[in-house]
């Protein structure tokens, strides 16, 4: 019995191997990709960061714009700014739309903020641009959805480019090559429990 399990596991991924062989051979296109991380679920910008490490391991240049965030430190700006000075990370610094309560104020901080988007996205030594929360800038209008979409299409081909937020909205998925959705399950925050520096912060 314990000879026709393996025999069987055998042929399964004799069979699995093929397949994925064929998919990689099948890829052809060689060039930068856009990827969107998306959903209500916690994880999105942490994933962001691997890929920012990720490349950081291969020696690329990279550039992180953080759109909402930046009154507060996180662990990964503590990070880069201790052992990567010389990575491009630039914050909005006004926090979260609900703190400023103030249209006005935050749109003046999107502009200029995606006026360093935009030179990092121009930029064909950059190799990887993450664009965090950039979704909450289409959804409370703050900046032109255009005017994103076109400077991701004529971006550098090289260059990959990681959008997260929650939403987006159709164009902004039509354009992305690659969507990941990050599902709400369970928070400990809804129980009670406070934020954790090296896990939420």
């Amino acid at each position: 019995m314990g000879a026709d399990k393996n025999s069987k596991h055998t042929a399964a991924m004799k069979k699995l191997k093929q397949k994925v062989d064929a998919s990689i051979a099948n890829a052809q296109d060689e060039r930068g990709i856009v990827l969107l991380l998306t959903g209500d679920g916690k994880g999105k910008s942490s994933s962001a960061f691997g890929m920012v490490f990720r490349s950081l391991g291969y020696g690329h240049k990279v550039g992180i714009v953080q759109f909402i965030k930046g009154e507060q430190l996180s662990g990964e700006e503590l990070y880069v700014r201790n052992h990567h000075p010389e990575l491009a990370l630039h914050q909005m610094g006004t926090g979260f739309t609900w703190d400023t309560q103030d249209r006005s104020k935050d749109k003046q901080a999107a502009e200029a903020t995606w006026l360093y988007a935009e030179g990092l996205l121009k930029d064909p030594e950059v190799r990887l641009v993450v664009l965090d929360e950039i979704t909450y800038m289409l959804a409370y209008q703050y900046i032109d959805e255009d005017r994103i979409l076109n400077a991701i299409k004529q971006r550098p081909r090289e260059q990959s480019v990681v959008m997260t937020g929650r939403g987006g909205g159709a164009a902004l998925r039509e354009l992305a090559d690659t969507i990941s959705e990050v599902k709400d399950i369970k928070h400990a925050f809804r129980s009670g429990i406070k934020a954790r520096t090296g896990v939420d912060l």
